[in-house]
């Protein structure tokens, strides 16, 4: 029976308790929430609202307050540090879709208290919400803006605060929940590190995000900044820090809760592309770069894709979609770019997302063509060995399915790695009708085999007609209509049945536990 709220003998308590939540919400604040709005912002209420399914909020210690009580009256507290500007608690998103699977955890910092700064009790509330999340296995969203620790709070004994335990439980979730955080404004220092340590970044163009603000930075002696000098998207876009970019709070609220589902599980309300397209894709001229985004986009369910870290490493994408409503992930090379080659920036973006997909049980549709690891002595400098070693140790330790495509060139130990170490480690490798294979580029292995007899030719022009000539020849050799007649992957198919191999392979391995082993945590990078 519902409570009865139509009398007017209500007790004492109840209406101190009334009144006291009452203080929680942005009514009792319009002064700051103008300011606010003024400033083109949202409130964490406001947020937290958009993102989760109406009336399914449990909020966690909103009756804190700012650990300031021997220099401020507690009722000041009360009216202008409600929840200590840390609003938490669980709650669904997506619960129209995902049902039973929608439960999840939501944390925003409140930039109308004391700038989002990090109190005590906020710290505290933190603990007990990431250990529940722990506990519980629960995806996360947390809103991070703010500048990090607070020195004002007084009533506790403190020198460094460096026992905080916060940061080490967040961390610690890595891997067995996902976790997405949203930075928009300001995000300094210790917010800044709950944002870069969660497994996807959602930004809007108006975050200054680092590690230190303009206090630490003039503290260090490394001069006078403005806040938005520091960390602006323009620069933690294209560097590889935010995994998406969009215009503000509101469309950061949609596309996580889009990111969300893909952790949520199989959506069964799907729109299937034309596959048909996907015979378009490649061009018939081997020297011509196409748009792979164009053959992503016959493979999954229309609209559902979502890149990740778009501006970075361009030469190799990373995209979280959907197959007949099941989660994938997509890695594939980009030969606009550097004709897919992979650089040190781009293994590890792949490495990195091929982690994530592990971890969070979803399968992966790695669509290659690429001549090989970017190679010379200025690629070199960048740490390649280590770099590119990182994609074979990735994919080579998948725990989930993972199916290669070779949609035109699959060449020398950059094929490898997309494959996961070999053609035959994915559970189905196939190629296009366009695609090729060999142990290197071919125009240079051909130059490197011939060189003694390319030397003796001394006509320049003849000397090249003789390499085309080679090279033509070791194309032929290098189909994969070739390859697959001595079983070096398992078949060439139409592309437009590419979607429907996809599809029906997921569906068998779906039908076996996932190999057992215990949780890996997610690098940050």
């Amino acid at each position: 029976m519902a409570a009865d709220d139509s009398s007017a003998d209500v007790r004492p308590e109840l209406a101190e308790l009334r009144e006291r939540k009452a203080l929680l919400e942005d009514d009792a604040r319009q002064d700051a929430v103008a300011k606010r709005h003024a400033s083109g912002r949202r409130t964490a209420r406001e947020n937290l609202a958009d993102l989760v399914d109406p009336g399914s909020f449990v909020e966690y210690g909103g009756l804190a307050i700012a650990a300031q009580r021997a220099r401020r009256e507690v009722r000041e507290l009360i009216e202008r540090t409600p929840a200590d500007g840390l609003i938490g608690g669980t709650a669904t998103i997506n619960g129209e879709r995902y049902g039973e699977r929608a439960g999840c955890a939501v944390l925003s910092y409140d930039y109308m208290v004391l700038a989002g700064t990090q109190g005590v009790f906020g710290h505290r509330k933190k603990d007990r919400l990431f250990e529940l999340i722990e506990r519980m296995r629960l995806p996360t969203v947390i809103f991070a803006e703010g500048g990090g620790g607070r020195p004002g709070d007084t009533d506790y004994p403190v020198v460094s605060a460096l026992d905080t335990r916060a940061f080490a439980l967040w961390a610690r979730i890595s891997g067995l929940a996902p976790r997405i955080a949203i930075v928009a404004g300001r995000c300094f220092a210790g917010n800044a590190v709950l944002a870069g340590s969660a497994d996807l970044i959602v930004a809007t163009e108006d975050i200054a995000l680092g590690m230190g603000g303009p206090a630490m930075v003039a503290g260090g002696g490394l001069g006078e900044f403005a806040p938005e000098e520091i960390g602006p998207i323009g620069t933690q876009s294209p560097n590889g820090v935010i995994d998406v970019r969009v215009a503000d709070e509101s469309a950061a609220v949609a596309v996580t809760k889009q990111l969300l589902g893909y952790f949520q599980g199989r959506d069964e309300r799907w729109n299937e592309p034309d596959p048909g397209l996907a015979r378009e894709v490649v061009p018939e001229s081997r020297r011509r770069a196409y748009d792979v985004h164009k053959a992503i986009g016959a493979i999954v369910d229309a609209g559902s894709e979502t890149y990740l870290r778009d501006e970075f490493a361009k030469g190799m994408l990373t995209a979280l979609a959907r197959i007949e409503g099941r989660p994938v992930g997509i890695v594939a090379n980009n030969p606009m770019q550097m004709a897919g080659a992979i650089t040190s920036d781009g293994a590890d973006k792949a490495a990195r997302f091929m982690q994530l997909c592990d971890a969070y049980e979803i399968p992966i549709l790695s669509l290659i063509d690429t001549p090989g690891m970017m190679v010379g002595p200025e690629a070199e400098e960048t740490a390649l060995v280590r770099h590119c070693s990182r994609l074979f140790n990735a994919g080579a330790n998948l725990r989930v399915p993972l199916i290669a495509v070779i949609l035109r060139k699959a060449y020398g130990l950059g094929a490898q790695a997309m494959a996961g170490g070999g053609m035959h480690e994915p559970l189905l490798t196939v190629g296009w009708p366009t695609a090729e294979l060999g142990a290197m580029g071919l125009e240079g292995a051909v130059r490197l085999g011939l060189r003694r007899e390319l030397e003796a030719i001394a006509d320049p022009d003849e000397r090249e007609r003789r390499v085309r000539e080679v090279t033509e020849h070791a194309h032929e050799h290098a189909k994969g209509l070739n390859a697959a007649t001595i079983f070096e992957l398992d078949d060439i198919v139409d592309p437009a049945d590419t979607r429907r191999l996809v599809s029906a392979t997921l569906t068998a391995a779906a039908s076996r536990p996932r190999r057992p082993g215990a949780h890996r945590p997610v690098d940050t990078w």
